[in-house]
């Protein structure tokens, strides 16, 4: 029988409960990982921070060049580009 998941009142200290220190660190106490099932969300949007780069003038622009060649704009392509990056470092660091 599996224990019972405590009630938490605050979001941090279910933070401190679950993390890789706290005592909730093997999950597999709570709850039973065998009866999971994928959930999907699809309307759920992803927190965003506004944040500032500073970036060659030259860069901007062939940025901005590509991005109107795929009807996009420039900066939702630079997210593309930061994520498909993001993927292949994430990719590498498994592999070595």
């Amino acid at each position: 029988m599996k224990k019972p998941i405590p009630r938490f009142k605050t979001e941090a200290e279910e933070f401190e409960f679950w993390s890789s220190t706290g005592p909730g660190a093997d999950s597999t106490q709570f709850v039973d990982w065998s009866q999971a099932k994928r959930a999907r969300f699809p309307n759920l949007k992803p927190s965003l921070r506004t944040i500032s780069v500073r970036l060659p003038v030259a860069m901007i622009e062939d940025l901005k060049i590509l991005a109107n060649q795929r009807d996009v704009p420039y900066q939702s392509l630079l997210k593309v580009f930061l994520a498909e990056r993001l993927d292949t470092e994430r990719g590498l660091k498994r592999a070595g």
